[in-house]
This record gives C-alpha cells, structure tokens and sequence, in this order.
C-alpha cells in the first residue's frame, strides 16, 4: 500500500512539475531554438560531462584507499552502472548498487564501500554551497535581471549557506580525526530522549560514523575536498556550455546559481530527474539571467539529455558486460539496501532487545557497551 501511495505522489509530482515546465509555451519556437542550437558546443558539453564521472570514480577510489586498494576502471564502471541505474529504475537504486558491485569486484568489506558514499555526499553539499556563496559575493548584481530585492534574499542565503558549509567543513575534519566524539555527542542526546526514538539517533550516528571510519585521518578528507573542487566546477562548465550552444551570453560565474537550483531540483523524487531538473533550469535561467521562456525550455530539454544520456547509454553498455538485467538490479538493490543497513546497524538486533529490557542510562549505545565509533578500518 505504501508503495502504491509513493508511486502515486512521484507521477502527481512529475506531472505537475512538467505542466509547469510547459505552461505557455510555444513548441513551434521551442523546436526551432533547439535546431539553432550550436552542435559543436553540445558535443563538447557531452565530452565534459563524461569527465565528470570519471573525475567522480577518481574521488571515489580516493575516498576508498584506506579500506584497500582499487581499480581505477572498476570504480569508473561501477559509478556509471549506478548513475545509469538511478536514472533508470525507480527509487535510485544506483548508490546502494555501486558500492556492491565495486566491494564484489575488489573484494573489499561492503559496509565499508557504501559508507564512502554518505561522505560523497557531504562533500558534494559542501562544495555546492561553497560554489553559490562565491557566486553571490562575487557576481557583479547588474549582470543580473532578478528584482533587486530578490537578489538580496538570494545573496543573503548564499553567504548563510557559504558560512553554513565553511562550519560544515570543521565538523568533518574534526570527527575525522576524532571519530569518538560522534559517540559521545551521540550519547548526550540518546539520554534524554524516548527509547525508540533513542535507538534511531544511534542508529543514524554508527551508520554516520562507519562513513568516517574511512577517513581516520584528516588529510584524507582533505585530499577527497581538493578533488571535489573540480568535479563540480567541471559540472558547472557543462551547465555553462550547453547553455552558450543556445547563445546565451551569462559568465561562467553565473552557472554556480544555475548549477545549484539543478541540485535542489534533481533531489525531487521524480523518475529519471524529470521535472525537477527541467523546471530548475528554466526557473534559473529566466528569473536570474533575462532569458526568453522558449529558449529556456528548449536549453533544459537539451541539458537534461547531455547530463544523463550519454551516461545511461554507457552504463547499459558496462550492465551488458556485467550480465547484469533490471530484473536483477532490481532484486540486487532491494537486498542490499536490507543487508548494509542490518551491517551498518549490527547492534539494532539488541537494541531491540534493550527496548524490552528495563531501561539503562546511558541510551541504547550505552547498553552496547560503549561510544559509537563504526567498524576498524581495514589496515
């Protein structure tokens, strides 16, 4: 039943989304914008694209030295059999695939791979915010064709966001080289809250911590944030080059606001990014940099075919290889995502048990027996 029910909010979602994509929109001039298109500046965004994900598998397989040794070519092909499977199958299996499949072919504790990804994904928050705070602080405001005082709730957003993911950034390199400490903060709430709700903060904090029990050291971290700089501004540059195939005149700074509304509108649970990306686009595009409403729709059909299809193509090339089918993917992704929570999660067997057990101090992680800490690291 509440399959059916979230199937139904994401097509009601996707629809609405895409109706407003379309609204008042004239397909005669949108097709036309996109036979005006430059073909050289969209190949070129398709190359840059593709460097993307290998700059991703190049992170990763940073991300993944101190667990043990990888394949650039599998961490590579798997981060393109994952991208392929979330744009594909419903529910983005792709970050529960990759790690398996990469941990099956390199041999490597599967816990340990999928919790590379939680920090994947802060640092990609990191960095995106970052990259929107030097937007708003360095853009020139005349170059814009925003309402003034939009603009200005936007700049104070970003420097908030700028501050937000600066503070963010500290936390990391201090957990990573104190990983304890998650423990301990972790007990001081468990201690004051309800059991059942207790047992879900730790939970959430070994699973947190098992991602950075892969970076005891800060330089690590470090080393994984120098690398996440130019995935994004490669991403950015994408965004910046298939828009100027429409010539459209914005600097390249601008695609920082454009890339970061994409982010917000690829998190919407829509099959294949639809809708959200397109909208995000076209809202960016046209309410920040003064461009025409066909134009605008015309660029993101365009962009969201070179962000995702060259990708999915190669990612069903590698599925051949692999002799993986959906069906199977399917069935893969559903029992992994049952099996590294139970492994991320090894002690909720007896923290159940501790919920029918009279209550200890010190929370669900005190009746372990001690601070949230994660897995040793595989030396």
């Amino acid at each position: 039943m509440r399959s059916r029910l979230r199937a139904v909010v994401v097509l009601v979602l996707t629809i609405g989304l895409l109706a407003f994509f379309f609204k008042d929109v004239k397909l005669g001039d949108v097709w036309a914008a996109t036979r005006q298109a430059d073909a050289g500046m969209l190949a070129l965004a398709v190359g840059v694209t593709l460097v993307t994900y290998a700059l991703r598998a190049l992170r990763w397989q940073y991300l993944l030295a101190p667990i043990g040794p990888t394949h650039f070519s599998t961490a590579f092909r798997t981060t393109v059999i994952g991208f392929a499977a979330s744009f594909l199958l419903p529910a983005r299996p792709g970050e529960v695939l990759r790690p398996y499949l990469l941990a099956k072919r390199e041999g490597l504790p599967p816990t340990s791979a999928f919790a590379t990804i939680i920090l994947e994904r802060l640092l990609d928050l990191v960095i995106v915010l970052l990259l929107f705070g030097a937007f708003v602080m360095l853009v020139d405001p005349s170059s814009l064709s925003a309402d003034p005082a939009l603009y200005a709730r936007v700049k104070t957003g970003g420097v908030i966001a700028a501050a937000g993911s600066i503070a963010g950034l500290a936390i990391l390199f201090v957990l990573a080289g104190h990983p304890e400490r998650l423990g301990a903060w972790a007990l001081r709430i468990e201690a004051v809250l309800p059991a059942r709700l207790a047992r879900l903060v730790a939970q959430f904090a070994e699973g947190f911590a098992q991602g950075l029990a892969v970076l005891r050291r800060p330089a690590h971290l470090a080393g994984s944030l120098a690398l996440s700089f130019p995935l994004w501004l490669s991403i950015a540059l994408g965004i910046w080059v298939t828009s100027h195939a429409f010539h459209m005149t914005f600097g390249y700074l601008s695609s920082f606001l454009v890339m970061t509304l994409l982010v917000v509108g690829v998190a919407m649970p829509t099959p294949g990014q639809v809708g959200g990306f397109h909208e995000m686009y076209k809202l960016s595009v046209m309410m920040f940099l003064g461009v025409p409403k066909d134009t605008a729709v015309a660029a993101g059909i365009v962009l969201h075919a070179v962000s995702f299809v060259p990708v999915t193509l190669l990612g069903l090339a590698f599925m051949a290889r692999e002799g993986l089918s959906f069906g199977r993917m399917r069935e893969m992704a559903a029992r992994e995502k049952g099996g590294a929570g139970a492994e991320l999660h090894r002690a909720d067997s007896v923290a159940s048990e501790g919920m029918r057990e009279p209550p200890r101090s010190g929370g669900p992680s005190a009746q372990r027996g001690g601070a949230v800490a994660g897995p040793r690291r595989a030396e």
